[in-house]
């Protein structure tokens, strides 16, 4: 167990770190291809954060663990609104521009009942994983139109400074070099992360699904965390609410759609009615406190603890419902 043990924690720090390299190299790949700050900002970097859950996810369909791989998309999500914006909020008080209320909030939650839509019939299909993946397409495609739309409605205005200046220069080469030997990291690092995390479910009697729900979820979704809290604590606000939606939305569509296509797989009632139902609780609680349908529009400490309490709760009951199983 102890070896286990130390091999997933291994895998989770050779996991972050790549992941990290793997943005760098991307954004410095696309910078030399010319491609815009904004367009990079929203997709390359916001595919990048959710480089641990789409690799382990991978990595985890190709072993034939599908129920891990839905777990990690699954759990993701409800840790990234319970812990990620819990603690976030706990911390800064968050509130919602116009823009994200009207579009971005709304998308994540009809791509969290889209991924209800595929999971109702207690099964995951190619057709679920081609749906899902064509949602993604549009997705992008909003994004990409949008940006060149706001890039025309501002040419004319003062110069901001480029949100991606924090990012390292590199030569054609040396961007390529790096997004290659940072996608076999994350590939490697995959690999012993599922490797491990079976094992040690095997010698503790519990389920793939338990681990992907618990474990590999909270651990992909510490880059998450250290994103939105700092960005909260430097006043980014928006990148922190930002983080957490781009997150959940690109979860579904990229991370659930691996196991539709490289692993079909039916799975017990459990996993609709209580994990995607939690899931989806807490999407629309989450949305209930934006709206300000309670209170202001935005989500106060308060607010951010509620959230955290039912993410911990959730993990509790998750815990003594496997016990009374295994036991």
């Amino acid at each position: 167990m102890l070896l286990y043990s130390i091999l997933l924690l291994v895998g989770f720090l050779i996991l972050f770190k790549s992941a990290d390299q793997f943005v760098i190299g991307s954004v410095a790949t696309a910078k030399n291809l010319d491609i815009s700050p904004m367009v990079i900002g929203l997709t390359v970097v916001a595919l990048g954060t959710s480089a641990p859950e789409i690799f382990v996810a991978i990595a985890a369909s190709l072993k034939g663990e599908a129920e891990l791989a839905i777990g990690n998309a699954i759990g993701s999500n409800i840790a990234n609104v319970g812990m990620v914006l819990g603690i976030t909020a706990m911390i800064v008080p968050l509130p919602f521009k116009p823009e994200v209320l009207r579009n971005d909030l709304p998308i994540m939650i009809v791509v969290t009942l889209c991924a209800g839509a595929a999971l109702y019939d207690l099964q995951l299909t190619p057709l679920d994983g081609v749906l899902l993946l064509s949602g993604l397409v549009l997705f992008l495609l909003r994004i990409f139109l949008e940006s060149k739309k706001s890039t025309t409605d501002k040419i004319s205005s003062p110069p901001k400074i480029d949100e991606l200046s924090g990012f390292p220069e590199m030569s054609m080469p040396k961007a390529a070099l790096n997004l290659v030997l940072s996608l076999v990291f994350l590939l490697l690092s995959a690999e012993l992360l599922v490797y491990s995390v079976v094992a040690i479910a095997r010698l503790m009697g519990v389920s793939e699904l338990i681990i992907g729900l618990t474990v590999i979820a909270v651990g992909t979704s510490l880059p998450e965390l250290v994103v939105s809290v700092t960005g909260a604590i430097k006043g980014q606000t928006d990148l922190a609410v930002g983080n957490i939606i781009g997150s959940n939305i690109f979860n579904i569509l990229t991370v659930l759609a691996v196991p539709c296509l490289l692993a079909p797989t039916q799975f017990d009632s459990d996993l609709l009615w209580r994990d995607y139902g939690v899931m989806l609780g807490m999407a629309l609680i989450m949305a209930v406190f934006a709206y300000g349908i309670l209170s202001r529009a935005l989500i106060t400490r308060w607010e951010g603890l509620l959230l955290f309490l039912i993410w911990c709760t959730y993990l509790t009951s998750l815990y003594y419902t496997n016990a009374g199983v295994t036991a």
